[in-house]
């Protein structure tokens, strides 16, 4: 059955990479809100902040841009001020590649990094001459991003939930490693396919796919007819303990 979900992907039934794809969107996402972090910095206040009345800059809609990486081209609205003074370090003016900030931003809705790992790549790959309280407003806004999409409210019955594995390149310490990240995808009453979540875990086992069922039920998932997997190990008993009727 993995297999078959596998051919749908590259059929384009669910599409993972390329434009439009699940990884993209969620990069886009998170980098459009670091971006506008970046501007309200520049500016010096929050938009809607009735201060920035009195300053002689201000927000100027947005320009749109497309850049590539690994998983397919991220098609970009980046933010303007009316000044032209505004030069983005998180995607420079003329870039045309995200540089690794894909890798980490994935790794980062995976659950894969923390607030210190994403500080220190950013301060490493944008340059120091920004301030550590820049940076870190930068982190907070695509970390937020991130955060509403792992937490999104799903629905209460998937008659059909997949689970797969895709290769990441996570930032251990100094190293890059490629990790496993684990995909569940469920099937809506209509046949539409949505992916559910992204996890990653050093470890397969009960304990892991047991917080998977916890994190998918705690979303609104109250009851699920068959999933899908491929000899996960643990994973009969997650399910038989959260979704005790589905078919595994």
């Amino acid at each position: 059955m993995v297999d078959e979900l596998l051919a749908q992907i590259d059929s384009g039934q669910v599409q993972i990479t390329g434009e439009g794809g699940l990884i993209p969107g969620l990069i886009k996402l998170a980098l459009e809100r670091g971006l506008k972090a970046e501007l309200t910095d520049h500016l010096g206040y929050e938009k809607g902040d009735p201060a920035g009345r009195e300053l002689p800059n201000a927000r100027n809609g947005s320009s749109p841009k497309t850049v590539a990486c690994e998983a397919g081209p991220v098609q970009l609205n980046i933010p303007r001020d009316r000044d032209g003074t505004f030069t983005p370090r998180l995607v420079p003016k003329g870039s045309r590649r995200l540089g690794g900030l894909d890798d980490i931003i994935i790794s980062l809705y995976a659950g894969g990094m923390t607030l210190r790992d994403i500080q220190h790549h950013l301060a490493s790959t944008i340059g120091t001459d920004l301030s550590h309280e820049t940076i870190s407003k930068i982190c907070d806004e695509v970390l937020d991003a991130v955060d509403e999409w792992q937490n999104r409210p799903l629905e209460a019955l998937y008659p059909v939930i997949y689970l797969d594995a895709l290769v990441v390149k996570v930032k251990d310490g100094a190293h890059v490693r490629n990790k496993h990240a684990h995909i569940a995808i469920g099937v809506d009453m209509a046949g539409i396919k949505h992916v559910l979540g992204i996890w990653i875990q050093a470890e397969e086992g009960a304990k892991f796919w047991a917080g998977v069922c916890a994190n998918l039920a705690n979303r609104g998932v109250k009851d699920v007819l068959i999933v899908c997997c491929d000899g996960l190990t643990g994973f009969p008993e997650a399910i038989e303990a959260t979704w005790p009727l589905a078919t595994v």
